[in-house]
């Protein structure tokens, strides 16, 4: 956890002043958070930790949070200073009682390595270390160290005989571990990554967070969830190792391990599916090519269907190939997977013995401008170049679109979906970017676009604003979408046009929030206006902005790509 100072929640630096203690008060929040929605399976141990952690003064609570704040597991305690807490002797006394801190047994030369500088271990081991061998940096000296062959409590002894520090961890570092993953919903956020929203700086929509609807329904889910974090460490750590380190046999092994367990619970198979790409790729490196294919047909996360496609092609299994071609073709899984089998297939096919049309060079409606050259973006000086020829000219960007979608599906992003929510602080659900965003509220994004179908879209989302204007949601940046905007957008952009645009977005929402034109025009009249993607000197077209201006000539969507070229007044 930083040290106090400045709160910095979505938007940036807010330039509000924390209370003192703040790191205390969000890990009791959160404590308090979690034991509301799991304490039903928490173990004996989980609720006496809660139990005894509250007991404890406040000093003594707020060291506690400092502590397993910080990277250790080791600390000095005359390194230890923290000007809210005041005086620590008390507190890491009370600690060290109530089994909340350990004092080390033993030290290894790594954790002494980490405590003290290179001047303190010289003095430490002076009498043992040759002066003509005399290390020249801190790794050459640990490693004089380690050549002494002493146990970690001679170590411990050695620099207790000169150095008055108490060494100290703190302890139920495994329960503050499970409390995060409870209250965040993953093992990549901690406590520095809490936001208060007393601060007045952030509002979050009243979301449910019934217990029927936490991440983990059971502790089964959650010791699940464990295991595959337990295999994916495995993982990562073979990947640190050096190049000449790695035994191929660990990757096959594991390999192995994967294609046999099965994770029921949804918040472990993304992360096995995850896993399983990972491993599965490198086995490919490896021409390891049953297994890896084995690995991709146990995931549903692309690429793995674009990868075994690639597998199949190098064992030369065409009919299993072409099976996968149609499998694909009939239910793509996102828009990366569209774009690979459409550079894929002709190629397949053509291995397969089967002739292909070359496919016609893509071309898009474009303009081109010469503009004065100006120091700001280019795609200002586009629109204001074309403000002669257009009552309005926006830059936009992506957040035009992507606000009017998350106006128009508000209610549908943040419905109650068993594991979406995990605390008060989310500005999307957790599965927002993921193939089963759609797939677990078709019902509700269907009845919501037939109800846009048959209503006035100005209407509906002027609504919408008034209800959720403030709210933080990852969709709507308020300070770029005003009611005017919106108002503009919705009464010149035809329905349809809109339908089709949130209908495309709904497919994949991770993808197809970007890409989106640089400018958008407007006319007088319903129906009058452009969106334009600006391209200066030497800028070529994204991926992405490609797969949108294809669905804008598909659509009849009146969409163009300005090239520009500056000229000096």
């Amino acid at each position: 956890m930083a040290g106090q100072g400045k709160h910095f929640a979505e938007g940036g630096q807010t330039g509000i002043e924390l209370a003192p203690r703040y790191y205390l008060s969000n890990f009791q929040h959160l404590c308090g958070a979690v034991a509301n929605q799991y304490d039903d399976i928490f173990t004996l141990s989980e609720k006496g930790f809660l139990a005894d952690f509250a007991r404890l003064s406040e000093p003594a609570r707020c060291l506690y949070v400092r502590l397993i704040s910080r990277r250790g597991p080791w600390f000095r305690d005359n390194r230890l200073a923290y000007a809210e807490i005041g005086a620590l002797s008390d507190p890491i006394d009370e600690l060290l009682a109530g089994s909340f801190l350990a004092q080390a047994q033993e030290l290894s030369v790594e954790d002494i390595g980490k405590l003290y500088t290179r001047e303190e271990l010289q003095a430490f081991y002076r009498e043992e270390l040759s002066v003509k061998a005399k290390p020249t940096s801190k790794a050459a000296l640990q490693d004089a160290i380690a050549a002494l062959c002493w146990s970690d409590e001679q170590h411990l002894e050695r620099v207790s005989l000169v150095s008055n520090d108490r060494i100290i961890a703190p302890l139920g570092v495994d329960v503050v571990a499970l409390l995060q993953l409870l209250f965040f919903g993953n093992r990549r956020q901690s406590l520095t990554d809490f936001v208060l929203s007393d601060l007045g700086v952030a509002r979050y929509f009243p979301y449910s967070l019934e217990r029927a609807l936490r991440l983990f329904p059971s502790r089964e889910a959650i010791e699940d969830y464990q295991l595959c974090g337990e295999l994916a460490d495995a993982y990562w750590l073979y990947q640190e190792l050096d190049a000449s380190e790695r035994d191929p046999a660990f990757l096959a092994e594991l390999g192995e391990v994967l294609c046999e367990m099965t994770f029921s619970h949804e918040a472990s198979r993304k992360r096995w599916f995850r896993l399983c790409n990972r491993v599965a790729r490198d086995l490919e490196r490896l021409e390891q090519w049953a297994l890896a294919r084995s690995l991709y047909g146990r995931s549903e996360l692309h690429p793995a269907r674009e990868r075994a496609l690639r597998v199949l092609e190098q064992m030369e299994q065409w009919e299993e190939a072409q099976l996968l071609v149609e499998s694909i073709k009939a239910s793509p899984w996102c828009e990366a997977e569209r774009d690979a089998l459409r550079r894929m297939e002709p190629r397949l096919l053509r291995k397969m013995g089967e002739s292909v049309s070359r496919r016609p060079r893509e071309t898009f409606a474009e303009v081109r401008l010469s503009v004065p050259r100006v120091s700001s973006a280019v795609e200002s000086a586009v629109a204001e170049a074309l403000s002669a020829q257009w009552s309005e000219v926006h830059y936009v960007e992506n957040t035009l679109m992507c606000g009017l979608f998350g106006l128009a599906f508000w209610e549908q992003i943040f419905a109650p979906v068993p594991g979406a929510f995990n605390n008060a602080f989310q500005s999307v659900p957790a599965d927002m970017y993921e193939r089963d965003f759609l797939r677990r509220r078709q019902t509700a994004l269907e009845q919501r676009l037939r109800e846009l179908e048959q209503r006035s879209l100005a209407e509906a989302l002027d609504e919408a604003y008034t209800t959720y204007e403030g709210y933080q949601s990852r969709w709507v940046s308020w300070r770029s979408l005003s009611r005017d905007l919106v108002t503009a957008a919705t009464t010149r952009i035809p329905s349809r046009h809109l339908l089709s645009i949130w209908r495309r977005m709904l497919f994949d929402p991770g993808e197809n929030r970007r890409g989106f034109p640089d400018l958008i025009a407007f006319g007088e009249e319903p129906g009058d206006y452009l969106m334009l993607e600006v391209k200066g000197p030497g800028d070529a077209l994204q991926e992405s902005q490609k797969r949108w201006l294809r669905h804008f000539q598909s659509e009849d969507i009146p969409a163009q790509v300005a090239w520009v070229d500056w000229y000096d007044d």
